[in-house]
């Protein structure tokens, strides 16, 4: 039979091999968990997307707010049906483009504010512009560097001038022998970017929003160099 004191050592030395195993399973816990793979955050899977109203520009929900000009002057963030009630007009007689903020906004096309127009839908093609009796056109050469299809907008319609062209040729059949007042502008399309004719040069722009000067005009005879 043993003595009191080895029983108490006994439980010391259990109670102490209890405490390491306790301490030594709590550390594989702890290591088991920090070497869990993290799940990457939204942000990196796809791609951050910034939502600018770009990608729904030209969805003309009757419902959609907008910036509303009446007069040429700006009357608040108003639906469209509301912006065009003010106006006195159909919805449908609204032009609707990007003001000078980059926004979204619609006007009366009859006295109302500038707006640059929106892109045509890409699942519609414009029809193309009838072309001005002229004489017979040289025989077709193969254009060098990059092409696309140039159209123009008038009358709240983009329409096709041109098919496969070169940016020059696009810019030379939109504006030559055309000049814009002060506050004027005029409006084209080569391929996926927006041309404009501004008093004493014209501009591009790749979003619709952001112009950069392309070619300056002369003024004598609204002539446009070739470039």
């Amino acid at each position: 039979m043993g003595t009191p004191g080895r029983s108490r050592l006994l439980v010391i030395v259990g109670g102490g091999v209890l405490v390491v195993l306790i301490a030594a399973l709590a550390a594989l816990l702890f290591r088991a968990r920090d070497q869990t793979p993290q799940a990457p955050p939204p942000a990196s899977t796809g791609g951050l997307v910034v939502q600018t109203g770009q990608a729904d520009d030209g969805k003309l929900d009757p419902k959609k707010s907008l910036r509303c000009f009446v007069a040429g002057q700006f009357e608040g963030v108003e639906t469209l049906a509301d912006c065009a009630r003010k106006n006195g007009v159909a919805t449908e007689a609204l032009d609707v483009g990007i003001d000078q903020t980059g926004a979204l906004a619609a006007a009366n096309g009859q006295g109302g504010a500038a707006l640059t127009p929106l892109p045509p839908p890409a699942e519609a093609a414009p029809p193309a512009e009838a072309a001005p009796d002229a004489a017979p056109a040289a025989p077709p050469t193969t254009p060098r560097g990059p092409v696309g299809d140039c159209l123009r907008y008038a009358g709240s319609t983009w329409r096709k001038v041109g098919t496969a062209v070169p940016l020059s040729a696009c810019v030379q059949a939109l504006f030559s022998g055309r000049c814009e007042k002060t506050g004027g502008a005029s409006y084209g399309r080569w391929g996926d970017n927006t041309l404009r004719l501004a008093p004493h040069k014209v501009e591009m722009s790749d979003d619709n929003r952001s112009f950069r000067t392309l070619v300056e005009q002369i003024d004598d005879g609204c002539v446009i160099p070739q470039f």
